[in-house]
Protein backbone atom coordinates (compact mmCIF):
# COMPACT_ATOMS: atom_id res chain seq x y z
CA UNK A 1 0.00 0.00 0.00
CA UNK A 2 1.54 3.15 -1.20
CA UNK A 3 2.49 5.92 1.43
CA UNK A 4 0.76 9.35 1.78
CA UNK A 5 2.72 11.88 0.35
CA UNK A 6 3.48 14.78 2.78
CA UNK A 7 0.43 17.23 0.90
CA UNK A 8 -1.99 14.35 1.66
CA UNK A 9 -0.85 14.48 5.08
CA UNK A 10 -0.67 17.61 5.38
CA UNK A 11 -4.47 17.63 4.25
CA UNK A 12 -5.35 15.00 6.72
CA UNK A 13 -4.23 16.92 9.37
CA UNK A 14 -6.34 20.33 8.74
CA UNK A 15 -9.17 18.09 8.38
CA UNK A 16 -8.42 16.88 11.71
CA UNK A 17 -7.46 20.20 13.16
CA UNK A 18 -10.82 21.26 11.71
CA UNK A 19 -12.93 18.72 12.98
CA UNK A 20 -11.31 18.98 16.06
CA UNK A 21 -12.72 22.92 16.39
CA UNK A 22 -15.57 21.76 15.69
CA UNK A 23 -16.43 19.44 18.19
CA UNK A 24 -14.68 21.99 20.90
CA UNK A 25 -17.07 24.68 19.69
CA UNK A 26 -20.17 22.15 19.60
CA UNK A 27 -18.67 21.05 23.64
CA UNK A 28 -18.35 24.80 24.68
CA UNK A 29 -21.81 25.56 23.63
CA UNK A 30 -23.06 22.39 25.84
CA UNK A 31 -21.15 23.32 28.30
CA UNK A 32 -22.33 27.38 28.53
CA UNK A 33 -25.70 26.12 28.08
CA UNK A 34 -25.71 24.23 30.86
CA UNK A 35 -26.39 21.04 29.09
CA UNK A 36 -23.10 19.63 30.42
CA UNK A 37 -23.02 20.84 34.09
CA UNK A 38 -19.81 20.98 36.47
CA UNK A 39 -18.40 17.93 37.68
CA UNK A 40 -20.14 16.04 35.00
CA UNK A 41 -17.44 13.44 33.51
CA UNK A 42 -16.76 13.67 29.73
CA UNK A 43 -16.19 10.49 27.98
CA UNK A 44 -14.68 10.10 24.16
CA UNK A 45 -16.62 7.39 23.27
CA UNK A 46 -19.68 8.17 24.12
CA UNK A 47 -19.34 11.86 22.71
CA UNK A 48 -18.07 10.70 19.79
CA UNK A 49 -20.74 8.79 18.87
CA UNK A 50 -23.71 11.42 19.97
CA UNK A 51 -21.71 13.79 17.84
CA UNK A 52 -20.91 11.00 14.94
CA UNK A 53 -16.84 11.89 14.87
CA UNK A 54 -14.16 9.65 15.54
CA UNK A 55 -12.00 9.42 19.06
CA UNK A 56 -9.55 10.89 17.72
CA UNK A 57 -11.36 15.03 17.34
CA UNK A 58 -13.15 14.93 20.58
CA UNK A 59 -9.56 13.58 22.42
CA UNK A 60 -8.33 17.01 20.62
CA UNK A 61 -11.28 18.81 21.46
CA UNK A 62 -10.87 18.11 25.28
CA UNK A 63 -7.46 19.60 25.08
CA UNK A 64 -8.49 22.88 23.44
CA UNK A 65 -11.41 22.78 26.38
CA UNK A 66 -8.50 22.34 29.25
CA UNK A 67 -6.49 25.18 27.39
CA UNK A 68 -9.51 27.40 28.12
CA UNK A 69 -10.60 26.24 31.53
CA UNK A 70 -13.48 24.99 30.88
CA UNK A 71 -12.77 21.18 31.60
CA UNK A 72 -10.01 19.36 34.31
CA UNK A 73 -8.35 16.34 33.29
CA UNK A 74 -7.55 14.19 36.50
CA UNK A 75 -5.00 11.22 35.46
CA UNK A 76 -6.61 8.08 35.49
CA UNK A 77 -10.24 9.32 36.75
CA UNK A 78 -10.69 11.24 32.98
CA UNK A 79 -11.82 14.72 31.65
CA UNK A 80 -14.34 16.53 33.88
CA UNK A 81 -16.69 19.82 33.14
CA UNK A 82 -14.55 22.01 35.81
CA UNK A 83 -16.74 23.31 38.97
CA UNK A 84 -15.19 26.38 39.90
CA UNK A 85 -14.88 27.63 43.37
CA UNK A 86 -17.36 31.29 44.00
CA UNK A 87 -14.01 32.35 45.65
CA UNK A 88 -12.37 32.04 41.87
CA UNK A 89 -15.15 33.41 40.39
CA UNK A 90 -15.22 36.55 42.89
CA UNK A 91 -11.46 37.34 41.51
CA UNK A 92 -12.33 36.82 38.34
CA UNK A 93 -15.24 39.70 38.32
CA UNK A 94 -12.59 42.06 39.52
CA UNK A 95 -10.12 41.65 37.23
CA UNK A 96 -12.53 41.94 34.51
CA UNK A 97 -13.95 45.34 35.75
CA UNK A 98 -10.93 46.56 35.51
CA UNK A 99 -10.56 45.24 31.60
CA UNK A 100 -13.72 46.46 31.21
CA UNK A 101 -13.17 49.73 31.95
CA UNK A 102 -10.14 50.57 30.03
CA UNK A 103 -12.61 49.27 27.10
CA UNK A 104 -15.69 51.61 27.76
CA UNK A 105 -12.53 54.53 28.04
CA UNK A 106 -11.26 53.62 25.10
CA UNK A 107 -14.48 53.25 22.75
CA UNK A 108 -15.75 56.22 24.28
CA UNK A 109 -12.91 58.16 21.97
CA UNK A 110 -12.81 55.80 18.46
CA UNK A 111 -16.38 54.33 18.55
CA UNK A 112 -18.30 55.99 15.03
CA UNK A 113 -21.86 56.18 14.72
CA UNK A 114 -22.46 53.34 13.15
CA UNK A 115 -20.82 51.39 15.70
CA UNK A 116 -23.06 52.72 18.50
CA UNK A 117 -25.87 52.10 16.38
CA UNK A 118 -25.29 48.72 16.06
CA UNK A 119 -24.53 48.57 19.86
CA UNK A 120 -28.02 50.32 20.46
CA UNK A 121 -29.40 47.19 18.26
CA UNK A 122 -28.24 44.83 20.87
CA UNK A 123 -29.36 46.42 23.54
CA UNK A 124 -32.28 46.33 21.65
CA UNK A 125 -32.60 42.97 21.55
CA UNK A 126 -31.64 42.45 25.39
CA UNK A 127 -34.93 44.75 25.85
CA UNK A 128 -36.81 42.50 24.06
CA UNK A 129 -35.59 38.84 25.35
CA UNK A 130 -36.09 40.45 29.22
CA UNK A 131 -39.73 41.51 28.33
CA UNK A 132 -40.32 38.41 26.84
CA UNK A 133 -38.56 36.85 29.73
CA UNK A 134 -36.21 34.54 27.60
CA UNK A 135 -32.89 34.36 29.39
CA UNK A 136 -31.36 31.99 26.52
CA UNK A 137 -32.47 34.49 24.16
CA UNK A 138 -30.81 37.33 26.59
CA UNK A 139 -27.43 35.72 27.44
CA UNK A 140 -27.08 35.49 23.50
CA UNK A 141 -27.75 39.08 22.77
CA UNK A 142 -25.75 40.27 26.03
CA UNK A 143 -22.52 37.71 25.20
CA UNK A 144 -22.77 39.16 21.38
CA UNK A 145 -22.69 42.84 23.21
CA UNK A 146 -19.47 42.51 24.93
CA UNK A 147 -18.05 40.85 22.07
CA UNK A 148 -18.62 43.56 19.89
CA UNK A 149 -17.55 45.92 22.57
CA UNK A 150 -14.00 43.54 22.88
CA UNK A 151 -13.85 43.85 19.04
CA UNK A 152 -14.18 47.60 19.02
CA UNK A 153 -11.48 48.02 20.96
CA UNK A 154 -8.96 46.45 18.55
CA UNK A 155 -6.71 44.63 20.61
CA UNK A 156 -5.57 40.97 19.72
CA UNK A 157 -3.89 39.57 22.90
CA UNK A 158 -6.10 41.96 25.24
CA UNK A 159 -9.23 39.92 23.69
CA UNK A 160 -7.56 36.15 24.59
CA UNK A 161 -7.48 36.96 27.93
CA UNK A 162 -10.55 38.50 28.12
CA UNK A 163 -12.58 35.37 26.71
CA UNK A 164 -11.01 33.11 28.77
CA UNK A 165 -12.19 34.71 31.56
CA UNK A 166 -15.83 34.97 30.50
CA UNK A 167 -15.47 31.32 29.89
CA UNK A 168 -14.76 30.29 32.95
CA UNK A 169 -17.59 32.69 34.46
CA UNK A 170 -19.88 30.74 32.15
CA UNK A 171 -19.23 27.93 34.62
CA UNK A 172 -20.92 29.96 37.55
CA UNK A 173 -23.61 32.75 36.10
CA UNK A 174 -26.07 30.71 35.02
CA UNK A 175 -28.32 31.36 37.94
CA UNK A 176 -27.87 35.29 37.69
CA UNK A 177 -30.55 35.43 34.88
CA UNK A 178 -33.92 35.81 35.93
CA UNK A 179 -36.47 38.31 35.10
CA UNK A 180 -35.65 41.59 37.95
CA UNK A 181 -31.55 40.91 36.91
CA UNK A 182 -32.01 40.67 33.16
CA UNK A 183 -34.02 44.19 33.49
CA UNK A 184 -31.08 45.58 35.31
CA UNK A 185 -28.65 44.21 33.28
CA UNK A 186 -30.26 46.06 29.89
CA UNK A 187 -30.83 49.49 31.69
CA UNK A 188 -26.66 49.02 32.77
CA UNK A 189 -25.78 48.41 28.82
CA UNK A 190 -27.96 51.76 27.95
CA UNK A 191 -26.38 53.69 30.13
CA UNK A 192 -23.16 52.14 28.92
CA UNK A 193 -23.77 52.97 25.14
CA UNK A 194 -24.99 56.65 26.50
CA UNK A 195 -21.63 57.39 27.71
CA UNK A 196 -19.95 56.00 24.72
CA UNK A 197 -22.20 57.98 22.36
CA UNK A 198 -21.83 60.84 23.96
CA UNK A 199 -18.03 60.58 24.22
CA UNK A 200 -17.77 60.43 28.19
CA UNK A 201 -14.52 58.46 28.49
CA UNK A 202 -14.60 58.90 32.02
CA UNK A 203 -18.50 58.24 32.21
CA UNK A 204 -18.42 54.96 30.17
CA UNK A 205 -15.46 53.63 31.91
CA UNK A 206 -16.94 53.47 35.53
CA UNK A 207 -20.61 52.48 34.33
CA UNK A 208 -18.30 49.56 32.77
CA UNK A 209 -16.93 48.82 35.90
CA UNK A 210 -20.18 49.09 37.91
CA UNK A 211 -21.98 46.83 35.63
CA UNK A 212 -19.43 44.14 36.23
CA UNK A 213 -19.14 44.63 39.85
CA UNK A 214 -22.38 44.66 40.03
CA UNK A 215 -22.81 40.96 38.46
CA UNK A 216 -19.84 40.21 41.04
CA UNK A 217 -22.87 40.84 43.31
CA UNK A 218 -25.51 39.21 41.84
CA UNK A 219 -23.19 35.82 41.82
CA UNK A 220 -21.74 36.40 45.61
CA UNK A 221 -25.77 36.83 46.64
CA UNK A 222 -26.90 33.87 44.58
CA UNK A 223 -24.10 30.99 44.70
CA UNK A 224 -22.32 32.06 48.71
CA UNK A 225 -24.11 28.97 50.87
CA UNK A 226 -26.69 29.88 53.47
CA UNK A 227 -25.70 30.34 56.96
CA UNK A 228 -25.97 27.99 59.00
CA UNK A 229 -28.50 27.47 61.47
CA UNK A 230 -27.98 28.25 65.05
CA UNK A 231 -27.50 25.16 67.14
CA UNK A 232 -30.61 27.34 69.55
CA UNK A 233 -32.83 27.75 66.57
CA UNK A 234 -32.12 23.97 65.44
CA UNK A 235 -33.57 22.21 69.05
CA UNK A 236 -36.42 24.68 68.76
CA UNK A 237 -37.10 23.48 65.11
CA UNK A 238 -36.53 20.00 66.67
CA UNK A 239 -38.48 20.32 69.41
CA UNK A 240 -41.25 21.74 67.73
CA UNK A 241 -41.27 18.79 65.09
CA UNK A 242 -44.39 16.17 65.67
CA UNK A 243 -43.24 12.92 66.52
Amino acid sequence: MPSSSPIQTAIAQLQGNSLANLVQNELERMIVAGELLPGAKLTEATLAGQLGVSRGPVREAFRMLEEAGLVRTEKNRGVFVRDIALDEALEIFELRAVMEMYIGRKLAETATAAQVKALRVLVDAMDQASKAGSAPEFHRANLEFHDSLLRLAGNAKFAAVYRRLIRELSLIRRKNLDADSMVGYAREHRQIVKAIAARDALGAGQAMFDHVMNSRERTLQNYAPAPAEPAAARRRSAARAPA
